[in-house]
């Protein structure tokens, strides 16, 4: 589909209206920012009333992402850090954290694919 820049703008426009697109991010490069560990950790908390102190996560510049999950961790974050000594440090303040009981912590060695949902679906898919 070939749209002119002006149809773009428009329909840009009305797809954030709609709630479609939450909003417009620049995606930037760990490495060149300093932070380029990247580290996945699973967040264990004493019961789901101690989930709910997953908003104190946003205050770490570190968290990128922050997700309720299922399975054996409640919490699961993105994190970026400078390296593993500054990834220490982090969790040490998620420790201090009321609730949280204990961290897992997975550092990813390459990434090859980040992106977000499509919305372009398959004609199977929508069957």
């Amino acid at each position: 589909m070939h749209l002119s820049p002006p149809a773009i703008h428009e329909r840009a426009k009305r797809l954030k209206q709609e709630g479609v697109i939450k909003g417009t991010v620049a995606i930037l490069d760990g490495k060149k920012i300093g932070r380029p560990l990247l580290a996945f950790v699973h967040v264990d908390t004493q019961n789901w009333t101690s989930t709910r102190s997953i908003l104190e996560f946003r205050a770490f510049k570190e968290v990128e992402e922050i997700h309720t999950v299922t399975g054996d961790s409640a919490i699961l974050l993105k994190v970026r850090t400078k390296d593993t000594q500054s990834l220490e440090e982090l969790l040490g303040k998620i420790h201090e954290i009321e609730g949280v009981s204990s961290t897992r912590s997975h550092i990813a060695l390459s990434t090859y694919l980040e992106r977000g949902p499509s919305p372009l679906m398959d004609v199977e898919d929508s069957n």
